[in-house]
């Protein structure tokens, strides 16, 4: 053993006994040798003597790159030499033996070598490389199998559309493949053909390793040489025959499917696929569906299933169609089976072919007994497709992280087998409610330990059936609706504990609750499905809560409807009520946006309907506001002196509280509580005196301060403006806090108080914006806000949603009439920072919909500040700022800037904003700005 021979070894070594230091010595004394001109000698002299693998590999992954890098300036004879030898070691010749009798990599290796020779030299330099190597197919197996990696290399390196080419390789590849269909393809044909039937019982691996080589070329090979009397006969003989090598039948049913998939016009691929006779496998399906046969054979099936719904949709005339749909009618049957049995090759989409074999339904007229009966089949499929694997029970129903991962991956899986189902739906109506009718009864007859798949899926199957349904069907329940409904509504399944069967259970009731809302006889048993342990009270909190929030838009749907129910219901929601004024509510389990408040916001669209009597409604509310106030008094008094733990504790109880009065109140109108009923206004009165008191013990717990200003919000819908004497405690105490996530949350209440009043919260206005002012002014930058790389911090993020906010704002107060605010005595002081600010950001903000707003802002005070006549200024130095500043550099500068787009409707906003400064009677003004009027108008 050589020098180069051990820093070979040593490169390879994974025994961990060499250094590092060592290892990158060989690599250094290795690439020295690479570099060496002589390096192809070397290598070949190595190979021709080593039974060294790794040092085979080393020199043949070396001939490999020297070749594809130097090729085109080596010599005529360095080329001719190397040529000889690889071929010589190919071919298994005297010289180089070992490496055929090395392992496979060492085989593929080689084959690669040959590959970038033939690239080079094939067919003007080295024409004969393939006719040179069929008679030394004569030594055997080790030959054979040498030739078969040679092409597949080839396959795999150059001709395969599977994998990315580059222009130059896609040109060398054509005329290799126009070189050998000329000249050497029939010969390798016929090679194969002897190969297979002279080896097939002796050694079938290797007839199976030909055949998937062959397989590989079918595709650009004239057909005529694999689908004739001499070549079919044997492959279906390898697929008929019991007895033959599992191995050897799958390679001989994939050369069949390459045949069955070769591109060419509809009619001979017609013509090809009648003379195939296919009917002679299908019943061979019924094997074993683990064995690669049999997942061949369905790969076969599947695809010729496929070629033949290709000529269907795409042949013209009558006879060609009727022949292309008795051939798929004979193998749809075993292509069921295979779906519902069998593995499938990937690249098969079966919801492909069936949305595509569904699709050629929709002209039939009625359908045939044989279409029926393969609506039937499909829909069976889709159940199939769609039920979950029983061994993910327990993972699903806890909704641990294999069960969430396996949830998922099933809800993507779904998505398009679903609808396929409504496709079905839509072209047998009448089949598809039958099928689902018949799962639904199996299902529920099915034992304990096996349906709460089966359970799952029927439900699945007919919640996204109502999906395909008009609302008039809905609602009349045609076809067998009106025995599924009551069916669905009636039943307990044994497995409804589980999660997902109650889930899936609940969302389909409601789904089908329009047939409901026409049929009242069934509200009871709706009632009894959503109150029992079904719903709102099954075991499982999740299901609990989803079942809350299902409830509350059933009351949406059924409203006065349930009037009559009203006690019924409240009595059976008790005990959930009473868990928010417990003290140990378990209040860990109460995140996520179903968080259980809902139930409230059902109770408060049922009892505060007009349709319930005076004193009925009263008494309801009071029986939940009373206890809910009550332990927000107590929850506060207990407060003070505790532990940061226990406060905690109280904190997030009287969060949840919060919560059940705010969703409670979304059932009753303004003109309820204001006007026809004051006294139960007099209640939300009374309770919101009692969650003020909360900003006065908790002023600094984000949490409460953002719960109780959601409420005010509600109760500014909800009493109207009879909300006013509460709202300067309200504001005094929520101004409190100058952080920016909290003047946010502050500024969108007051939003919402102009927009509901207008004008009258003008008072409000001029104490509190002096205030807002201030603290705005204090905490935002006077120019940019830091963006890009880096700037994405928290903080930075809320400092972009406080300035968003405030130009929001002052776009409000502008618009509604509100703009004297701004000159109040306390106001006018911010004036100038408050123009400085839209100045800036009407010239420069990167956001153009936020330049807009400025710029509107702009447009709404001159219509306010600039109309007097006889050139008395309302507010002295306004007009000035806008001519010198605001119109040079907003409506001039920035609209030249080069980031400026012209066509965006920005460019028309300030178009009109020239145009209103136009309009001003100050002649002066009128003889500077016209200019830039005729510039925009221009640019716009």
């Amino acid at each position: 053993m050589d020098d180069l021979e051990k820093a070979i070894l040593i490169i390879f070594d994974e025994s961990g006994t060499v250094t590092a230091v060592l290892k990158s010595q060989a690599v250094a004394f290795c690439q020295q040798i690479k570099d060496n001109q002589s390096i192809c000698s070397i290598c070949i002299e190595r190979l021709c003597f080593t039974k060294l693998v790794q040092v085979q590999f080393w020199c043949l992954q070396c001939l490999h790159e020297v070749l594809r890098a130097r090729y085109p300036g080596m010599s005529a004879e360095e080329k001719s030499f190397v040529r000889k030898s690889v071929f010589s070691m190919a071919s298994y010749d005297s010289v180089g033996n070992n490496v055929l009798d090395g392992p496979g990599y060492v085989k593929n290796k080689l084959a690669q070598v040959l590959v970038t020779l033939i690239y080079f030299e094939y067919p003007l330099v080295w024409s004969s490389v393939f006719l040179d190597f069929l008679p030394n197919l004569s030594r055997g197996g080790v030959v054979i199998d040498m030739f078969c990696r040679l092409l597949n290399a080839l396959d795999d390196e150059l001709i395969s559309q599977d994998y990315p080419r580059t222009a130059e390789e896609g040109v060398i590849s054509g005329k290799i493949k126009d070189a050998m269909r000329q000249q050497c393809v029939n010969p390798i044909v016929h090679a194969w053909y002897e190969i297979v039937s002279l080896y097939k019982i002796s050694d079938p691996e290797l007839c199976a390793f030909v055949l998937d080589t062959m397989r590989r070329y079918i595709s650009w090979i004239e057909i005529g040489l694999i689908a004739n009397n001499t070549f079919l006969p044997l492959l279906f003989e390898l697929m008929l025959v019991d007895g033959v090598n599992d191995q050897l039948r799958c390679a001989a049913s994939g050369c069949v499917l390459a045949v069955v998939s070769k591109r060419m016009d509809q009619q001979p691929k017609l013509t090809l696929l009648q003379s195939l006779q296919m009917n002679r496998l299908f019943g061979l399906v019924a094997g074993d569906v683990d064995s690669d046969f049999v997942s061949g054979l369905a790969s076969l099936l599947t695809g010729y299933a496929s070629e033949l719904l290709d000529c269907l949709k795409n042949l013209k005339t009558e006879d060609l169609k009727r022949a292309s749909v008795d051939l798929l009618n004979e193998v749809l049957p075993s292509v069921f089976y295979v779906m519902q049995n069998c593995e499938i090759d990937t690249t098969f989409s079966t919801v492909q072919f069936l949305s595509g074999y569904v699709a050629t339904m929709k002209t039939s007229s009625p359908l045939t007994e044989t279409q029926l009966f393969h609506v039937g089949q499909i829909l069976e499929v889709i159940r199939m497709q769609i039920r979950f694997d029983p061994m993910y029970r327990e993972n699903l129903d806890v909704l641990d992280k294999v069960g969430k991962e396996e949830e998922d991956r099933m809800a993507e899986h779904r998505k398009d087998l679903l609808v396929l189902l409504r496709n079905v739906g839509r072209v047998a109506p009448d089949v598809t409610q039958i099928f689902i009718r018949n799962s639904l009864s199996s299902a529920v007859g099915s034992s304990l330990d096996i349906n709460v798949e089966e359970v799952e899926a029927a439900l699945s199957l007919f919640y996204a059936y109502g999906e395909s349904l008009s609302e008039d069907a809905m609602k009349t329940g045609t076809g067998i609706l009106r025995e599924l409904v009551p069916m669905l509504l009636s039943t307990k399944f044994p497995c409804h504990s589980n999660r997902l069967v109650a889930l899936v259970y609940l969302d389909t009731i409601t789904r089908y609750m329009k047939f409901v809302l026409e049929n009242n006889q069934y509200i009871p048993a709706v009632l009894a499905a959503f109150l029992d342990d079904r719903g709102i009270h099954h075991s499982k909190v999740n299901v609990s809560r989803r079942a809350s929030y299902l409830f509350m838009r059933v009351v949406k749907l059924l409203k006065a409807k349930l009037v009559p129910f009203i006690e019924t219901i409240l009595q059976s929601l008790q005990d959930i009520v009473s868990q928010f004024t417990s003290m140990d509510y378990p209040s860990k389990e109460l995140s996520g946006s179903e968080d259980g408040s809902h139930i409230f916001e059902a109770i408060g669209l049922l009892i505060g309907m007009e349709d319930v009597p005076l004193e009925k409604q009263t008494e309801y509310l009071s029986s939940l506001l009373t206890p809910l106030c009550q332990q927000v008094e107590i929850l506060i008094a207990s407060s003070r002196g505790l532990n940061s733990e226990e406060s905690l504790s109280k904190i997030v109880n009287i969060q949840q509280i919060i919560m059940a009065i705010n969703a409670l109140s979304k059932g009753f109108s303004e003109r309820l509580v204001t006007a026809s009923r004051p006294a139960i206004g007099l209640m939300f009165k009374q309770t919101l005196d009692v969650l003020l008191q909360i900003l006065v013990i908790f002023p600094k717990v984000e949490t409460l301060r953002s719960k109780v200003t959601s409420f005010i919000h509600r109760m500014v819908e909800t009493l109207g403006s009879s909300v006013f004497p509460y709202l300067p405690q309200a504001l005094e105490q929520l101004l409190a806090e100058s952080e920016p996530k909290e003047l946010v949350g502050f500024i969108v209440l007051l939003n919402q108080l102009i927009c509901k009043f207008n004008t009258s919260v003008q008072d409000i206005l001029e104490n509190v914006y002096p205030v807002i002012a201030a603290k705005i002014f204090s905490i935002l930058p006077r120019d940019t806000i830091p963006s890009g790389p880096g700037s994405n911090t928290e903080e930075i993020r809320e400092l972009q949603d406080l300035q968003r906010t405030f130009y929001t704002f002052l776009h409000v107060v502008t618009t509604h009439d509100l703009s004297s605010v701004f000159l109040s005595p306390k106001g006018r002081v911010y004036l100038d920072s408050m123009m400085q600010l839209l100045l800036f950001t009407s010239c420069n903000h990167k956001d153009l919909v936020v330049r807009k707003a400025c710029v509107q802002i702009f447009i709404k005070l001159i219509k306010d500040w600039c109309t007097r006549p006889f050139g008395e200024e309302k507010v002295p130095g306004f007009q000035s700022f806008v001519i010198e500043a605001f119109a040079t550099n907003c409506c001039l500068y920035s609209v030249l800037d080069k980031s400026f787009e012209f066509r965006d409707a920005s460019t028309k906003l300030l178009h009109r904003s020239t145009m209103a400064l136009n309009r001003k009677r100050n002649a002066k003004n009128a003889q500077l700005l016209q200019p830039l009027h005729v510039l925009i108008g221009e640019i716009d």
